[in-house]
């Protein structure tokens, strides 16, 4: 007996269903090898010194330039915008653009000169960044520094929006003149659950400890400069710049009881309470930084930021060609000092967002 020939729309749908299922079995298999490859560092781990830096302590009544500058992964310059900020860009360079930015990234910190600098969003073996080693770039450029690098995000695969981010493994990086006895990676508290989390990053502080010269600081010997380089949370509903602002608060205060000189730098996402931003006003629709209230913390913190030009410019088009006022500025790089450290400067250096969609941020200050 004949077989009855299977109707048309039949083979559509049981070909539609295969092919629906084929990708929901995909993902949930790219799902489970990102749950088990997850990045997960423990709350405390040291992190590697390398290099070698030519001093081996810092003096009381010494200047000092601390350098702060997220250097938008060499891959965010002035032709870029960026999906999570309002624009259309996922992959945002070619690798010719990376490394012109690197290199524009580089003179700079070359002609700055700084004796610390703190930076942020640097790519180590990521594909957004054609999987440049950015801090091997930055170490070797920096000739007697001490390096510190402390990975803040870090997935095989982030397979959002489209196309893809991909692969991605970066972090924090602290160069120095000045010889770090010991580096620790802090973990920050993470706002995101599974598996929102799988695809975001695992923010930290890197804390490095430099020896005070205990001869020319009245006998007080044991006293630290303590470097903290952070990059709070950008995209959370705020509950996560809280908590992680309070993390911060606690330690920074754990240190001045010790007495020690303390500079925390880098990228907060927050604007100062006690900074005007006046001159860089709300523009609806575009990404807005948090508030860090100045007032939660004891009388032994400075909070410095400088508004004489933006640290941030938005990300929803590029910056090359385009008109300079329709973009939102931002305040949002910048410094926590302890009150025995004086402030001589602070700057920031204003260099039309050509290399990040952020200016370095250079303070001048004496250790007292």
């Amino acid at each position: 007996m004949r077989k009855k020939k299977m109707p048309l729309w039949k083979v559509l749908v049981r070909c539609i269903a295969l092919v629906i299922l084929c990708v929901v079995v995909a993902f949930a298999a790219l799902l489970a090898v990102l749950t088990i490859t997850e990045y997960k560092p423990d709350d405390i781990e040291p992190v590697a010194l390398t290099g070698e830096a030519p001093v081996e302590s810092v003096i009381p009544g010494q200047v000092l330039s601390v350098l702060t500058w997220n250097i938008g992964y060499g891959a965010l310059g002035d032709n870029a915008d960026f999906f999570m900020d309002g624009g259309s860009m996922v992959r945002t360079a070619d690798e010719g653009r990376v490394r012109q930015n690197m290199e524009g990234i580089l003179t700079t910190l070359n002609e700055l000169d700084p004796d610390i600098a703190l930076l942020q969003e640097v790519d180590v073996n990521s594909g957004r960044s054609s999987h440049i080693d950015e801090s091997a770039l930055i170490s070797d450029n920096q000739e007697l520094r001490q390096s510190s690098f402390a990975a803040n995000y870090r997935s095989l695969f982030i397979p959002y929006p489209i196309p893809p981010i991909g692969k991605v493994n970066a972090g924090i990086q602290t160069i120095s003149k000045y010889t770090a006895i010991s580096s620790e990676r802090i973990q920050l508290p993470c706002p995101f659950r599974w598996p929102l989390r799988l695809g975001n990053l695992k923010r930290c502080l890197m804390i490095n400890r430099i020896p005070v010269d205990a001869d020319a600081s009245e006998g007080q010997s044991g006293r630290e400069l303590v470097l903290i380089n952070l990059h709070l949370e950008a995209y959370d509903s705020g509950e996560g710049k809280a908590a992680q602002t309070q993390m911060l608060k606690d330690i920074l205060e754990e240190e001045s009881a010790k007495g020690n000189y303390v500079i925390a730098g880098g990228d907060f996402n927050q604007t100062f309470s006690n900074t005007d931003i006046s001159m860089y006003p709300f523009q609806e629709g575009k990404w807005q930084s948090g508030m860090l209230d100045t007032e939660q913390f004891s009388g032994n913190w400075k909070f410095i930021m400088d508004n004489t030009a933006p640290s941030c410019r938005s990300l929803d088009q590029p910056y090359a060609g385009a008109d300079p006022e329709t973009f939102q500025y931002y305040m949002i790089d910048g410094f926590i000092v302890s009150s025995n450290i004086r402030i001589d400067s602070c700057e920031t250096q204003d260099l039309g967002f050509i290399c990040s969609d952020h200016n370095p941020v250079m303070l001048r200050v004496t250790l007292e």
